[in-house]
C-alpha cells in the first residue's frame, strides 16, 4: 500500500482482494499478470457500459471498472466479432480490472483481452448496487489518509480519546490507570490515524495491538491481564487531550469558557491541556475531563452558567445600591 503518509494513496489489486472483508466475495477469472501492477487510488467505480458502446474516451483512470446485467446482455447481441472489436476500442493503460456482478460469466472475448492486456478479471456473487456499496466502503477505508502518532488512544464513556504529549509525560501510565477504571485501551505508543468521511478512525499497529509499555515493567498484554472488555480495535476520536509539563505551559485555562482545538487531517477536534505534576492523579483527571466533553456536547456548559450567573448577581447588585 503506497503513501502511508497522509498524502494520496493507491493500492494494488492484488492488495484489494487480499484485504477484502468476509461479506465481499471477489475471486480472480483472468488477468492475474496485473494484480500486482495495476492499482486503485479511488473508492468510486463506473459502469463500463458506455465505452462498449463506443464511447472510451470516459474512462476514468485507478477506478473499477462494472459490468452488470445490462452490459453483459448487450454484449451477447454483438456476437464473437462485435465483442472483440468493442474490447479493442478500449484503451487498456486506462483500466485498473474489470469487476463482473451477480455471478455473471464472462465471455471468451473478454477474457482473451484482460489476459492480453494484464488487466485483473474479478467476479462477485453480489448483485451491482450492493457490490458498489460494499466495496465503496472498504476503498474507503483503505484510501483514507493515514498516519502514525506518538500518543495513545483509549475509549472512555463510549466515546474515543487521544491522549498526545512528550515522551515521558505518563501518558501510558495514566492509560493503565484507567483500564483498570473499567476502560478501553486502543492503542499505546503507536497510533495509526485515518480520515474516514470526515471523523478521525484510530487503531493499533498489527504488531503492538493489545499491548502496552510502561517502565519499569517493560511490555504488558492488557488482554491476558484484564481481558477482552479492556481492548478496542478501533474508535472514532472525539476528544483530544494534550498532557504538558505545568511550567512549560504558557496559559493555563483557569474557567474553560473556550475549547482549543487540534487538527489532523484537516478535522478540528475538541482539546484540553492538562498540566502534570508531582502529586497530580492523571487517570482522575482525564476521566473528568471527557465527562465534562460529554456535558458540554449535551449542552451543559458549568463554566457559561456561572459567568452567567456572576454578571447576574453583578446586575442584581448594582439595581439594588
Amino acid at each position: 500500500m503506497a503513501n502511508a503518509n497522509g498524502s494520496e494513496r493507491s493500492v494494488t489489486i492484488a492488495e484489494f482482494l487480499t484485504l477484502a472483508p468476509a461479506d465481499l466475495p471477489i475471486k480472480t477469472l483472468g488477468g492475474e499478470s496485473g494484480l500486482a501492477e495495476k492499482t486503485l487510488s479511488s473508492h468510486r467505480l463506473q459502469k463500463l457500459g458506455l465505452a462498449l458502446a463506443g464511447f472510451p474516451d470516459y474512462i476514468h483512470k485507478d477506478r473499477i471498472q462494472n459490468i452488470g446485467q445490462s452490459e453483459i446482455s448487450y454484449l451477447a447481441q454483438l456476437g464473437a466479432k462485435g465483442r472483440s472489436e468493442a474490447f479493442a476500442r478500449l484503451d487498456p493503460e486506462r483500466i485498473s480490472c474489470i469487476l463482473l456482478t451477480k455471478a455473471l460469466d464472462p465471455s471468451p472475448e473478454l477474457i482473451a483481452f484482460c489476459d492480453a492486456n494484464g488487466i485483473p478479471l474479478l467476479q462477485t456473487s453480489l448483485v451491482s448496487s450492493k457490490a458498489i456499496t460494499a466495496i465503496s466502503r472498504h476503498l474507503e477505508s483503505l484510501l483514507a489518509p493515514e498516519t502514525t502518532l506518538h500518543a495513545v488512544a483509549m475509549e472512555l464513556h463510549g466515546i474515543g480519546v487521544l491522549m498526545i504529549g512528550p515522551s515521558g509525560i505518563g501518558k501510558s501510565e495514566c492509560a493503565l490507570d484507567l483500564i483498570t477504571r473499567g476502560h478501553r485501551l486502543v492503542a499505546d505508543d503507536a497510533v495509526k490515524v485515518k480520515r474516514i468521511d470526515g471523523r478521525i478512525e484510530a487503531s493499533a499497529p498489527e504488531l503492538t495491538r493489545e499491548h502496552l509499555e510502561l517502565h519499569g515493567l517493560g511490555i504488558l498484554n492488557i488482554r491476558e491481564m484484564f481481558g477482552f472488555s479492556a481492548i478496542c480495535e478501533r474508535s472514532c476520536i472525539e476528544l483530544c487531550i494534550e498532557l504538558q509539563k505545568w511550567n512549560e505551559i504558557e496559559t493555563i485555562e483557569r474557567i474553560g469558557l473556550e475549547m482549543l482545538k487540534h487538527e489532523l487531517f484537516g478535522v478540528e477536534l475538541p482539546k484540553y491541556v492538562l498540566p502534570v505534576s508531582s502529586g497530580r492523579n492523571l487517570a482522575t483527571i482525564v476521566d473528568t475531563a471527557v465527562r465534562q466533553f460529554l456535558l458540554r456536547s449535551a449542552g451543559f456548559d458549568s463554566a457559561s452558567k456561572l459567568v452567567e450567573r456572576h454578571a447576574q448577581m453583578l446586575t442584581e447588585k448594582k439595581q439594588a445600591g
